[in-house]
Order: structure tokens, then C-alpha cells, then sequence
């Protein structure tokens, strides 16, 4: 469950990144620095929070 958790957090970073790129070609925002930096975020905390879940837990002895 974890590890299907953090697949699907790691895709939401890719659409996250889709949407930021293709907002920032074809999007008439005056102000991109704040969906580049809101986007940003979002991918950095949705990535890690995926790559957190994915990650091999080492055992005791192993």
C-alpha cells in the first residue's frame, strides 16, 4: 500500500511539472513567479513525500 502510495505522489509531481511548464508557455500570467515557486514546491514536497514512501526499510541484522 505504501509503495502504490508513493508511485502515484511521484506521478502527481510529473503533472505538477507538466502544469507549471506548460502554464508558464502559454498562460498569461503577470505575475510567474509565484506558480513557479508554488509549483516548485508542490513538486518538491509531493516528490520526497513519494520517494519516502518507495524507499526499501533496511532490517535489524541484515
Amino acid at each position: 500500500m505504501r509503495k502504490e502510495l508513493g508511485k502515484w505522489l511521484m506521478d502527481i509531481a510529473k503533472y505538477i511539472t507538466t502544469a507549471v511548464v506548460l502554464s508558464s508557455i502559454f498562460g498569461d500570467v503577470q505575475e510567474k513567479w509565484v506558480i513557479y515557486i508554488g509549483g516548485s514546491l508542490a513538486i518538491v514536497v509531493t516528490l520526497l513525500a513519494g520517494l519516502w514512501l518507495v524507499r526499501e526499510e533496511k532490517k535489524k541484522g541484515e
